[in-house]
This record gives C-alpha cells, sequence and structure tokens, in this order.
C-alpha cells in the first residue's frame, strides 16, 4: 500500500551533540536511554479505518514522529513501519450500518488518514502495510507458531496458547483478574467455551456468512487482530539485526499494552525466540471537555474537519505536544487558542532581522526531547526565547532556528 508524500526535514549541523534518547518503557515501568546506534527499528500500530485520524490518532503519530526525527537529527538511520487494521469488525459493521462495501470504506477513510498525516507534518513509515496484503506472511506467521506446538482449534478457529510465552502478561503488569477484564471489552472472547485458557487469543478465524475469506492450511478465513501485528513487523523489519530483541520501539496509544501489544509480543517471541521489543512506548489517551473521546460517545474530533473549517495544522500539532505524551490529558479550546498564539509570536520573532541567540534554545530543545521528549519544556524555552527576542534581545540567526524548530519538532514556520 502506498504511503504518504515525503515531508522534508532541514539537516541539522553536524557538530550538535545528541545525547541518547530516553524514553518510558511500559514493560520496565522506567525511563530507559536507548543505546548508542546507527540504525533503530520502530513498529506502531495504525488505524482501523471506519473513520480518519481523530485527535487521539494525531497525539499518537505525532508522539512516534518526534522520536522518529530526533534519532535521524542524531544521524541515525529509521526504519519505520506501520500497519492497517483494513480487516475488523468495527470496520465491517460500520460499512454495513452504512450500506457500502467494506473495502470502499476501508479505502476512502485511508485516503484521509494519508492526507492528515501530511498535514500533520508527519514523515512516512519505510512501509506501510494493510492486513489484506500481508495475508500470505500472516499466514507463514500463524504456520510457524503452529509448528512450535503453541496452537490449537475450538470448532473451525485457530487460538494461540498464550502462556507458550513464559513472559506473557509481564509486559503489561495486569492481573489474571484485569487482564479477564480488558480483554473482554477490547475485543476478545474470555468466556468462549472450549478455550484452554480464557485469555488465549485469536489467531485464524473461519469465515463467516457475510465476511471475506482467504484460503489457508487452517481453512478459509480471515486472521486475528495480534498476529497482524506481529507478522507484519517481523516480516518489514529485520529481526536478526540483534541477538536479544526484534526491534527497538513498539509503539502506539496506551489502550494498546493489553491485550493487543502483550499478544503481539507473545506470538513474536514463540516466532523469533527473543523479546520481540527493546521498549514498549505508548501515548496518553485523550479527552474532551472532562469526557474520555470514543466513538461510542460521539464527541471524536477529526482533524481533517478542523483543518477544513480553517484551523492550522501545525497549530494542532503543538497543541497536542504541550503537554507530557505519556499522559492521559484533555483537549480544550484554551489549549488550542495557546498554540495558535505560540505559533503566531514565533512567527513574529522569527521574522524579525535581529533575534536573540539561537544556538542555547536549540540545544535546550534538544536536551527537553532526549529526556523522554518533554516537549513542554522545548516549548517553553521557545516562548521565552520568542520573548527575548521581541524585547530587542541580538545575536542569533533566525533561519537557524526555524530549520530546527521544523526538523526536531515537525513544526513548519
Amino acid at each position: 500500500m502506498n504511503s504518504w508524500a515525503q515531508v522534508y526535514i532541514p539537516p541539522m549541523e553536524s557538530s550538535i551533540d545528541f545525547p541518547n534518547l530516553k524514553l518510558y518503557n511500559s514493560a520496565t515501568k522506567s525511563i530507559e536511554a536507548l543505546p548508542s546506534k546507527d540504525f533503530y527499528q520502530m513498529y506502531v500500530c495504525g488505524i482501523t479505518p471506519y473513520d480518519a485520524t481523530h485527535l487521539g490518532h494525531a497525539a499518537t503519530y505525532i508522539t512516534f514522529d518526534l522520536i522518529n526525527r530526533y534519532l535521524r537529527a542524531g544521524g541515525a538511520r529509521v526504519d519505520f513501519v506501520q500497519n492497517i487494521t483494513d480487516i475488523d469488525d468495527p470496520l465491517f459493521e460500520r460499512a454495513k450500518r452504512d450500506n457500502v462495501d467494506w473495502s470502499e470504506l476501508a479505502t476512502s477513510q485511508i485516503e484521509l488518514f494519508r492526507g492528515d498525516m501530511v498535514d500533520l507534518h508527519i514523515i512516512p513509515p519505510k512501509d506501510y502495510i494493510g492486513v489484506v496484503e500481508a495475508i500470505p506472511m500472516i499466514i507463514e506467521s500463524i504456520t510457524t507458531i503452529a509448528n512450535a506446538a503453541s496452537t490449537y482449534s475450538v470448532d473451525s478457529d485457530l487460538y494461540f496458547d498464550v502462556h507458550s510465552d513464559k513472559d506473557f502478561g509481564k509486559r503489561s503488569h495486569l492481573t489474571e483478574e484485569e487482564m479477564l477484564e480488558v480483554f473482554s471489552q477490547r475485543g476478545g472472547d474470555p468466556l468462549r467455551v472450549g478455550k484452554r485458557d480464557p485469555l488465549d487469543a485469536l489467531l485464524w478465524l473461519h469465515q463467516r456468512e457475510g465476511e471475506p475469506g482467504w484460503d489457508s492450511p487452517f481453512g478459509k478465513g480471515r486472521p486475528g487482530w495480534h498476529i497482524e501485528c506481529s507478522a507484519i513487523a517481523m516480516h518489514y523489519l529485520d529481526d536478526k539485526v540483534d541477538a536479544h530483541y526484534s526491534i527497538d520501539i513498539q509503539g502506539g496509544g496506551s489502550d494498546l499494552i493489553f491485550p493487543h501489544h502483550e499478544m503481539s509480543a507473545s506470538q513474536s517471541k514463540v516466532i523469533s525466540k527473543k523479546e520481540f521489543a527493546r521498549s514498549y512506548v505508548h501515548t496518553g489517551m485523550i479527552g474532551l471537555d472532562g469526557e474520555k473521546m470514543s466513538k461510542s460517545k460521539g464527541n471524536l474530533l477529526f482533524v481533517s474537519k478542523m483543518v477544513n473549517k480553517g484551523i492550522n495544522p501545525m497549530a494542532i500539532r503543538l497543541a497536542l505536544i504541550s503537554q507530557p505524551y505519556a499522559l492521559d490529558r484533555m483537549w480544550t479550546q484554551s489549549s488550542l487558542d495557546d498554540a495558535i498564539d505560540l505559533l503566531e509570536k514565533l512567527n513574529i520573532a522569527l521574522s524579525r532581522e535581529e533575534v536573540a541567540p539561537t544556538k542555547p534554545v536549540i540545544m535546550e530543545i534538544i536536551r527537553a526531547l532526549s529526556n523522554n521528549l518533554d516537549t513542554p519544556a522545548a516549548l517553553l524555552a521557545l516562548s521565552e526565547w520568542s520573548d527575548q527576542s521581541l524585547q530587542g534581545s541580538v545575536g542569533g540567526e533566525a533561519g537557524e532556528l526555524s530549520r530546527a524548530i521544523d526538523s526536531l519538532l515537525g513544526i513548519a514556520i
């Protein structure tokens, strides 16, 4: 599947020192520095295209774009892969509700998503892969798991024995009671009769009436959710680079910690015999006016609709990075207004012939980002620099800072 248009990234001075990037690892519950390397691999879970990009999606993809930008600015190569869950129950349900073909609905929403990513200035992935096109590699991955004696059948459906990974559950730090509750809320079937363990994950679903199906050694059907990401990540990223980890970073929203990332990691470990990701990085949820955003509440804010109303996508991006990425937080009109004001102040300051010294503020931004993407500190440094410039401080180069803001924060001014 085609990704979106490439984003120009202004080069940074080669003499700038970039500290190792420290990120909060959900699996270890600690902030850890990534090792200093020339090459990193990152997999970020994509959308289910029954709707386009809402602000929760935007916040997630901006976060991993910041990681991508920081590592690249430090001189490393980053292979970044993202999937699209273009086979899933919510997609089929929405298509049936709207009386449209599920594949046509997916295509229309993916196209909207691509446009949103361009507007938000997000670097496209090396590989942007839909489940439909990944069916052969998913079947191959399931076959490997089956050959490891980690599967069994319930009626005509195939399940993964999650406890074939001795570390199952250790990445998400939930009790079994908590896992069962969350599993039932997020697409799982803990009460299904015939399962060996309520938490065992569906690998292959026998074709149901009115749903698509593909031929496989397990019968005609479609894959379960968790194996899709395991297979795509391990096919498009090189899991032989490191002896202990298949990839460096597994990313997504905090709602994916369990069951999705836990089960994907367990399946990957059975396939590769090593831990899937060095770091499991998750973004907080975005709420609106004191409530969680969700399709059931009908309070989702979509990027494309906001841009169509004339809101600058750079202001949306700025507002979404104005608070720590890992925290659950509220979207408010005041946060957008503050971002618009800061963007205008930066524009005015950067348009001056004489500006405050720029190298110190660039280093402040780098130090802030290296510390678990401390974007509030980075934006505060920019605000203070703007005030100093507008008050007559001199000695800097506006173009140098403008390029750094674009390269590191993805804010094109």
